[in-house]
C-alpha cells in the first residue's frame, strides 16, 4: 500500500466549485488516469481518498491538500501529471509527494489568505486593521446548520496587514489588499468572519464583494506569523531514507570489510 499526498488549486471560475463537486471531479480524474486505487471494504467500496480542510465555496485557493492510497506503487511526479491532465483547468494538481510520515491534517494549523478589497483605499484599510488588532475581542455572528452562532474572530488571527495595489479595472482605481494569517480553530474563523469583524469594529464596508484566495496552509510559526509547507516533512523523510538504508547495510558488514572487499588485487 502506497500513500500519495497532493496539493491542488481552485482558480478562476472554479473557485465556486463546492467540495462535493470537487470530490466527483477528482474521482472521475482517478478513473481517467487509470490510477490503481485502494478501495474500502464493505458492500459499497469507495476509493481511499482523505480530504483535509477544504476552502469555503466561492474562495480561490493555491493550497488545498488530499491523500490517496494506492494498491500498486506509482511515481508521485508522473501521477501528478496524469491527474492534472485529467482535471479541468483551474483545478490544478501542482505538487505531490509519497507519504513517509503521519498526521497531514494535524500539520494544517493555519492558513494564509489574500483579501482584495476593490474600491477601498489602502489607508482606510490600514486604519481598520489597526482598530481590529487593538481589540481584545471581536464578536461576529454566522449562520450555521444549527442556527446563528456568535464567536470571537479576533483570537484566531495570528497576523493581519493591509497594503495598496493598483486595480485591474478599466478605471484604474487602486484597491486595498489584506494579508491574513488565521489559526484553524473550532469553530473555524473564515476570511468573511474577519471582514465582518472589520465592519463591526471600524465600519469598513467594501462597495463590492471581496475576492478571497488562500495562498498557503500548514504549520504555524507563531513568532514570525508565517506558515510552513506541510509536505516538507515527507520530502525530508524521503531524502533521509536512502542514507539510512546505506548506513544500515554498512553496519551489517563484517568487521574490517569495505564495499570493495572480496575484489582481487594485483
Amino acid at each position: 500500500m502506497q500513500r500519495i499526498r497532493l496539493r491542488y488549486t481552485k482558480r478562476g471560475r472554479l473557485r465556486f466549485t463546492s467540495h462535493r463537486d470537487f470530490q466527483r471531479a477528482f474521482e472521475r480524474a482517478l478513473r481517467r488516469a487509470e490510477v490503481p486505487m485502494a478501495y474500502s471494504a464493505g458492500f459499497t467500496p469507495h476509493p481511499k481518498v482523505s480530504y483535509a480542510n477544504a476552502a469555503p465555496t466561492g474562495t480561490g485557493s493555491e493550497a488545498e491538500y488530499l491523500e490517496i492510497q494506492l494498491a500498486e506503487r506509482r511515481d508521485p511526479h508522473q501521477l501528478r501529471e496524469l491527474l492534472d491532465e485529467s482535471l479541468p483547468t483551474g483545478l490544478d494538481v501542482i505538487d505531490s509527494v509519497e507519504a513517509h510520515t503521519s498526521g497531514l491534517a494535524d500539520r494544517l494549523q493555519a492558513s494564509v489568505w489574500e483579501i482584495r478589497l476593490d474600491g477601498v483605499a489602502a489607508e482606510e484599510a490600514r486604519r481598520a486593521v489597526e482598530t481590529f488588532l487593538a481589540a481584545d475581542e471581536v464578536l461576529v455572528e454566522r449562520r450555521t446548520k444549527n442556527g446563528m452562532r456568535t464567536f470571537d474572530a479576533r483570537a484566531a488571527v495570528a497576523r493581519l496587514e493591509a497594503a495598496g495595489h493598483e486595480g485591474d479595472r478599466p478605471d484604474g482605481n487602486a484597491c486595498a489588499i489584506l494579508r491574513l494569517v488565521v489559526r484553524h480553530v473550532t469553530p473555524a474563523v473564515r476570511p468573511d468572519d474577519v471582514l465582518s469583524g472589520l465592519r463591526a469594529t471600524a465600519d469598513l464596508a467594501p462597495p463590492v464583494p471581496a475576492a478571497v484566495t488562500r495562498l498557503a496552509q500548514g504549520l504555524l510559526d507563531e513568532e514570525a506569523g508565517a506558515v510552513t509547507d506541510p509536505l516538507a516533512p515527507d520530502r525530508d523523510a524521503a531524502t533521509a531514507a536512502p542514507i539510512t538504508a546505506a548506513a544500515q547495510s554498512a553496519a551489517k558488514a563484517p568487521s574490517g570489510a569495505s564495499p570493495g572487499a572480496g575484489e582481487g588485487t594485483a
